[in-house]
């Protein structure tokens, strides 16, 4: 009798187990986990992006929470190291009751992040990372991006040179040596081979991460006198490099292009001159051309300067779109669920053809889980109203036209791309006011 009740209660466990995934009940809170770099040179970008989603969870719960579900943030220093990065990944979710994590800022943390994810089939929001390599390489059930990628960043900074300033006969770069620089360097150089493939390349320099002296590449860069310098750095480098290049007069000599930029032009204040082509990794700038004006923008803008004594740049811009497609994926796949609380499995499969409005414009998660967004471009100006330049001469490119198609590989779409799309009519332009 007792053999027959084991084999009976064990037979209903399998067959528990063999069913598919259904709605749970809500939890008392969700828990989200956040990689960002609290620590170590990014910390410029990921204590900004703390910051926000300090700001933008605060204002979920005050409305009830997701679904009713109030939401509790866990912070997970990204600066600890890639080792140190996914040992707390893991406690964040196995030991706090993670559902859903938000990882990261940098490529690297976001490649090795990835497969920690489906091991722990926890919803993985891929935040701020770059890299336009991790969904044309690799497929990711658990992991989405909420945001463009390097691709679209490149190409719109392409495009635009190419519109203002078409007859450039030689360029040179100036790129950290680490992935990024090198990367962003073989897409941008793959479009100018297609697009203007007479323009001489005078210099590739490389210099350390964390150089704190730029005169070597700087002396370079005043003999050779280059028509163009790209310079796809970020955080102090970019800081370093520009006010140094300033003293000795460099950017006065070429047009430089800093696709980064916007993230350090309150930082560099009076240093940064006018004529200096700036970008922001997506269309993200407190000074929208079209959204500036709005009362989410407005009121976002004014919490976060009482908070922190600056304005907004574009990491909480990206914390913004990761909070937002968190809640409009938990609502569609309720709704798709009954009214009920979604799995994780529900959750990630409601990104897939999502759209929702953001801060600047509207995200739409494509098939492969890669994010659309707008990529806005401009030219540097000196106003009265800011001790620092701002946006001019600005262009904004759709995320569809500049964003590297499903199932392509970015660097050989690169190498394809036509004078068509310089000039193609759904880009709109703008020029500063107040």
């Amino acid at each position: 009798m007792i053999r027959r009740t084991l084999a009976a209660a064990a037979l209903a466990a399998t067959a528990l187990l063999a069913l598919p995934a259904a709605a749970q009940d809500k939890p008392k809170e969700l828990v989200v986990g956040i990689a960002t770099f609290l620590s170590g040179p990014a910390s410029v970008f990921g204590v900004p992006g703390k910051n926000a989603a300090d700001l933008f969870f605060e204002e979920v719960n005050a409305k009830g929470g997701i679904l009713g579900v109030p939401v509790k943030p866990v912070y997970v220093d990204e600066g600890a190291g890639t080792n140190q990065l996914i040992s707390e990944y893991r406690r964040v979710v196995q030991d706090q009751g993670a559902q859903v994590m938000f990882g990261a800022i940098s490529s690297g943390s976001c490649n090795a992040l990835a497969p920690v994810a489906e091991d722990l089939k926890v919803v993985n929001i891929m935040w701020d990372c770059g890299t336009q390599t991790i969904f044309e390489d690799g497929k990711w059930k658990y992991s989405v991006r909420t945001q463009g990628h390097a691709g679209a960043e490149m190409m719109a900074t392409l495009l635009y040179l190419m519109k203002v300033k078409p007859d450039f006969k030689t360029i040179a770069v100036v790129n950290q040596d680490y992935a990024w620089g090198r990367e962003s360097w073989a897409l941008f150089q793959a479009g100018l081979k297609a697009l203007k493939p007479d323009v001489k390349i005078v210099a590739e320099l490389f210099p350390k991460f964390g150089a704190p002296d730029f005169s070597t590449e700087i002396t370079r860069l005043s003999a050779l006198r280059p028509d163009v310098v790209l310079s796809t750095s970020w955080g102090g480098d970019l800081d370093t490099f520009v006010q140094q290049a300033a003293a000795r007069g460099l950017l006065k000599q070429s047009t430089f292009v800093l696709p980064l930029a916007e993230s350090s032009m309150e930082r560099l204040g009076a240093v940064m001159p006018e004529g200096v082509i700036v970008g922001g990794r997506g269309d993200h700038y407190f000074l929208h051309p079209k959204h500036k004006n709005s009362a989410e923008m407005q009121s976002f803008v004014k919490k976060y300067k009482e908070k922190t004594n600056v304005y907004p740049i574009y990491p909480t811009f990206h914390m913004n779109q990761a909070v937002t497609g968190l809640v409009k994926a938990y609502e569609k796949a309720s709704a798709a669920a009954g009214g009920k609380w979604p799995t994780k499995e529900q959750v990630i499969a409601a990104f897939e053809g999502l759209e929702f409005k953001s801060l600047t414009g509207t995200i739409t998660v494509r098939e492969d889980h890669q994010g659309l967004e707008d990529q806005l471009l401009g030219t540097t100006k000196r106003v009265p109203e800011y001790p620092f330049a701002v946006y001019d001469n600005m262009a904004l490119y759709p995320g569809k036209l500049v964003t590297t198609p499903v199932g392509q590989k970015s660097l050989e779409w690169f190498a394809k791309v036509s004078q068509d799309l310089v000039n193609d009519k759904s880009i709109e332009t703008f020029t500063y006011s107040k």
